[in-house]
């Protein structure tokens, strides 16, 4: 099992618990954010192994945090994958355009998603 922190990034309760839930089901260990700002305080603080970003966030969205995390030495190497509900195939490569590591629509093929996770953590 691995012992890896994911940093969540979302500001619904509901998603974060079943993205929680799920990765610590598979051994992973996580933190959470309800808001962009926080997690990017979290970030740099605990180093984790990825950061799952939701998109649409109140305050300063994902892309932006996105964008600072890549900007920042301390945090430039994480990897981010964007966690949306916008399906459209467009957005795929508009999000991976812009910086992301990787992409998942909710909900979840968790199947995907874990393989995903596992890819962008080096363990796939």
């Amino acid at each position: 099992m691995s012992q890896e922190l994911v940093l969540i990034v979302e500001d619904n309760e509901k998603n974060r618990k079943l993205i929680r839930d799920l990765l610590q089901a598979k051994g992973y260990q996580t933190s959470e954010s309800e808001s962009a700002e926080e997690g990017l305080r979290l970030a740099e603080e605990r180093k984790p192994a990825l950061v799952l970003m939701d998109i649409q966030l109140s305050g300063m969205d994902g892309i932006t945090a996105m964008k600072q995390l890549k900007a920042t030495p301390a945090t430039r190497t994480i990897p981010v994958m964007a966690i949306t509900a916008s399906a459209m195939t467009h957005n795929r490569e508009t999000m991976l355009s812009e910086g992301f590591d990787g992409y998942q629509t909710k909900p979840f093929n968790l199947t995907e998603f874990l393989a995903d996770v596992g890819r962008l953590i080096g363990q796939s």
